[in-house]
């Protein structure tokens, strides 16, 4: 068994990801030999749920008062996302891309939830889960790796968090597919990721009810196998009147001149007479009509999606292994608390998807292996494996022992 301790330890020592976390004045009285096991036992004690206080141990001489300041000094919400953006970007490098095939486009998102005190303005009861807590939002490649995470509240919209993410991730990596459930699209959604320059693929629930709007008008008896489920024609001229303010708002919304969730919040049916909001469901209406002829026709993009998703919920099983401490709930009723643990909890994870790339790696090319592995058995790989981890136990950090990973 390996320490989940000793795979963050084993991360930083060869990305330096802890290099990122710096107090915020030039001064550091603390150098960092010192401070970098100190760093690793806090992010581990926030990443696991498990508190400063039971990272402090008697034989390091570290103690919970040391770890609260450095959380205090060093940790920060922008700091951290630094960090993974390092983790991630040091993965992408790493791969092997006979075994996990060339740079991946394509991105998967769902949102899990966390129980959470009830005291802060992101709590929320969740009717779905029956108890109150807050969601996280994950950004998933094909290849397991989180390129982004955010702190919502369960009313929060999951596509203003789908199109956060893809635009402001930070990685190395372009997004230009991007796979979701039934809750993280909307036909406006349809529109703005085609302004966006990617592509928004869904797997739908009630698929058995979508309708197709025709392309033009004047023509009722075209598609006549098609008539069931075929609706009213795309009003092309709204879209061409309101196209300057579309262009508006998608630039906003990739400027970050305005928050994602308030533009996304003017376009909704409670505010049907807006001109804009309508030239919007037109132009969504009528990529969306594009990607279900699709969906239905092609029996690979359907494979595709369904992969895709999968693999954001295997992380999100991974984070009830990571996340064990305090039956996962977020013990606090601070919004920035809540945020450092989920980035904490996003940094251990992409650890453990590196240090497992580098293991399968190592594995795959001892001789025996050679021929051995076909590309569809490598397409059936993950790193994203914690079979082997240990999170529990007493902690001790060595900083000399290493992972043999030559």
């Amino acid at each position: 068994m390996t320490s989940l301790l000793d795979i963050v330890k084993e991360a930083d020592l060869r990305l330096g990801f802890t290099d990122a976390l710096k107090s915020p004045t030039s001064h550091e009285s603390m150098g960092r030999t010192e401070l970098q096991p100190r760093l690793l036992l806090c992010l581990h004690g926030l990443g696991t749920n498990a508190g400063l206080q039971r990272m402090a141990g008697l034989e390091s001489g570290i103690t919970a008062r040391d770890l609260s300041y450095v959380r205090r000094r060093f940790i920060s919400a922008d700091a951290m996302r630094h960090a993974i953006a390092i983790v991630a970007d040091g993965t992408m490098h790493a791969r092997n891309p006979v075994i996990w095939g060339n740079s991946t486009t394509a991105c998967a998102s769902d949102s899990k939830h966390f129980g959470a005190w009830d005291q802060n303005l992101t709590t929320q009861w969740h009717i779905r889960y029956g108890g109150r807590g807050i969601m996280i939002y994950w950004h998933v490649e094909r290849n397991s790796l989180c390129i982004h995470s955010q702190l919502k509240s369960p009313s929060s919209s999951e596509v203003a968090s789908m199109i956060e993410g893809v635009l402001h991730h930070c990685t190395e990596m372009e997004v230009d597919r991007q796979y979701v459930d039934s809750h993280g699209q909307s036909t406006v959604a349809f529109a703005f990721c085609r302004m966006l320059g990617f592509k928004l693929l869904p797997r739908l629930k009630a698929i058995h009810s979508q309708k197709l709007n025709r392309p033009e008008t004047g023509k009722p008896n075209a598609f006549p196998n098609l008539q069931p489920i075929l609706t009213r024609p795309i009003d092309w001229e709204a879209v061409h009147q309101q196209y300057d303010e579309m262009v508006k708002f998608a630039t906003a919304l990739r400027l970050r001149t305005a928050d994602t969730e308030a533009i996304l919040r003017r376009f909704t049916k409670h505010n049907v007479q807006h001109p804009t909001y309508k030239a919007l469901a037109e132009l969504g209406k009528a990529v969306k009509t594009i990607f279900l002829c699709r969906y239905l026709h092609e029996e690979a993009l359907r494979r595709e999606i369904n992969e895709g998703l999968n693999v954001v919920e295997q992380w999100n099983g991974a984070t009830d292994f990571v996340f064990f401490a305090c039956k996962g709930e977020l013990s606090s009723n601070r919004r920035e608390d809540h945020e450092v643990s989920m980035l904490a909890l996003h940094l251990i994870q992409n650890c453990m998807v590196y240090v497992n790339t580098l293991m399968i790696q190592k594995v795959l090319a001892q001789p025996h292996w050679q021929g051995r592995m076909t590309p569809r058995d490598y397409a059936a790989l993950t790193p994203l494996i914690w079979e082997h981890v240990n999170p529990y136990g007493k902690f001790e950090l060595d900083m000399e022992a290493r992972i043999d990973l030559a």
